[in-house]
């Protein structure tokens, strides 16, 4: 599972104020929701781009800091999609980043930043 931070002075409330909306339009009808980190999230199971396997997406509350975006896109096996599913393969990256960019206000390339940062400060120094 993935987190993402919103742009700094954002919030994921303000930015996407029905996150459950906004999932389903990007992904497809939510078939059940599972507890992460005392928060419940929205599970696609089915979703409508035959390159997801399953979508697991949501807002994780923490005490005193802002709501983050947990989501994990799982993606099925590129050798068992038929040539159909492999065409839809430029859609389903298009949807995840746009869904990405609404909900946090980051481009691919922020987020990529941000998270070489994050694991910067995290590596133990030798």
């Amino acid at each position: 599972m993935r987190e993402y931070k919103m742009r700094r002075g954002e919030t994921l409330a303000e930015r996407m104020p029905d996150l459950r909306a906004s999932v389903e339009s990007y992904f497809g009808p939510i078939t059940e929701t599972m507890e992460y980190n005392g928060s419940d999230l929205f599970v696609v199971g089915t979703p409508e781009n035959p390159v997801f396997e399953r979508i697991i997406a949501g807002a994780v509350a923490y005490p005193g800091k802002k709501d983050t975006l947990a989501v994990e896109f799982t993606e099925c096996d590129p050798a068992e999609l038929s040539p159909e599913a492999l065409a839809a393969a430029g859609e389903a990256v298009a949807a995840k980043n746009e869904f990405l960019l609404e909900a946090t206000g980051r481009d691919a390339k922020s987020r990529r930043d941000s998270l070489k940062r994050e694991m910067d400060k995290d590596a133990p120094e030798f």
